[in-house]
C-alpha cells in the first residue's frame, strides 16, 4: 500500500510540475470515454473489492469526446480512486456519461461520506492542504483534484463537485465533442 501511494504521489507530482512549467505534452484527439472508464475500473478493481465496493458498469458504448487521452485517463483514475477511498464498505461507485449541448459530461458518483460544505471550496486549491484520510485510513496527497482540475481545463472543459455530507459526492467534468 505504501509503495502504491508513493507511486501515485510521484506520478501526480510529475504531471503537475510538467503542467506548471509548460512541458507536459498536449495531444488532443478523438477519445472514447466509455473505454477509458472501463480501463480505469480494471486498474482500480482490486481497491474496490478490498472494500466490498461495487463498481457499476458504464452504461454507454462508443461515447466519444475530444481531448488528450493520457490526461483524461489520469483524471478518471484520480476521481474513481477518490470515490473508492471515501466510500464505506458495501457502497457503490459509478460513472455516468451524458451530453449537454456540444459538451460530453462525465459524472463520478459515490455513496460515500460526502464533503462538508465548508470544505468544498478548498479541495481545488494548491495553497490549502485539503487531504483527509479515507474511510479505512487511506492517505492522499492533496494534489489529485488540483491536477484533475488543471487537466480538464487544459482540455477545454470544467470540473465541479456536488456533495452532501453522509450521502456521497458527485464529481463531474465536461469535455468538448470536437476541436
Amino acid at each position: 500500500k505504501a509503495g502504491k501511494q508513493t507511486y501515485r504521489l510521484l506520478e501526480n507530482l510529475l504531471y503537475w510540475s510538467r503542467a506548471q512549467i509548460g512541458r507536459l505534452e498536449y495531444n488532443p484527439k478523438e477519445i472514447f470515454l466509455d473505454e477509458l472508464v472501463r480501463e480505469s475500473y480494471d486498474l482500480l478493481n482490486d481497491n474496490a473489492r478490498a472494500k466490498d465496493i461495487t463498481l457499476v458498469p458504464v452504461a454507454r458504448n462508443t461515447f466519444g469526446a475530444y481531448g488528450d487521452e493520457e490526461m483524461i485517463k489520469t483524471v478518471l483514475r484520480n476521481l474513481i480512486s477518490n470515490a473508492i477511498k471515501f466510500t464505506n464498505q458495501g457502497g457503490t461507485v459509478k460513472v455516468d456519461l451524458g451530453e449537454k449541448g456540444d459538451q460530453k459530461i462525465v459524472r463520478v458518483v459515490d455513496t460515500g461520506v460526502g464533503i462538508p460544505a465548508n470544505y468544498i471550496d478548498q479541495i481545488f486549491r494548491i495553497d490549502v492542504v485539503a487531504s483527509t484520510p479515507g474511510t479505512e485510513g487511506e492517505r492522499g496527497t492533496g494534489l489529485g483534484l488540483i491536477l484533475c482540475k488543471e487537466f480538464v481545463e487544459k482540455n477545454g472543459g470544467k470540473l465541479w463537485v456536488e456533495s452532501k455530507e453522509g450521502k456521497g459526492s458527485t464529481f463531474s467534468f465536461s469535455l468538448p465533442t470536437k476541436p
